[in-house]
């Protein structure tokens, strides 16, 4: 007799494999989710919602990644310095041409992570986001994953 069970992945059965993606011309929300569902390990056929299943991350050209429509201009991101009025905001074009362009792509994916828990910061914590074509990840053998050819609505020209 066949019995039907759910089969939960163990830490120690878990192995976390390593990809790279280059975000030149990509759209930041539909890669975002890209990576979110790798960072959880959604992709596999052993998911386990309380297990890390998910794999490291490695982004790089995050610079040149597209916003669709007038998401340059209009999107906003809000910060707090903890003082009373102490609200602060930037356009996502100027982050993008600032200091830190990485951090557009950082907060998309950070937003479609689960919320405030010490297991989505350790899957937070497998992504690393580089403004630049390079990276120092080549020792771990990551897998080159063209996420623009995967679908026409994932790059933007212009």
């Amino acid at each position: 007799m066949r019995t039907q069970s759910t089969r939960s992945a163990k830490a120690s059965e878990i192995t976390n494999g390593w990809i790279v993606v280059d975000a030149e011309g990509v759209v930041v929300g539909r890669l975002a989710s890209f990576i979110a569902l790798r960072l959880r390990g959604k992709h596999r056929a052993d998911f386990t919602p309380h297990a890390d299943t998910g794999d490291h991350v490695v982004v790089i050209n995050a610079e040149k990644v597209a916003l669709t429509g007038k998401k340059m201009t209009d999107k906003i991101y809000y910060r707090h310095t903890g003082h009373p009025g102490g609200i602060k905001e930037r356009v996502a074009g100027k982050v993008l041409a600032g200091k830190h362009p990485e951090r557009v792509l950082e907060k998309a994916v950070e937003r479609m992570m689960p919320k405030e828990s010490p297991l989505a910061r350790k899957q937070l914590a497998k992504l690393r986001v580089y403004g630049g074509s390079e990276h120092p990840h080549a020792a771990q053998n990551p897998v080159t994953i063209d996420f623009k050819s995967k679908n026409r609505k994932n790059s933007r020209i212009g």
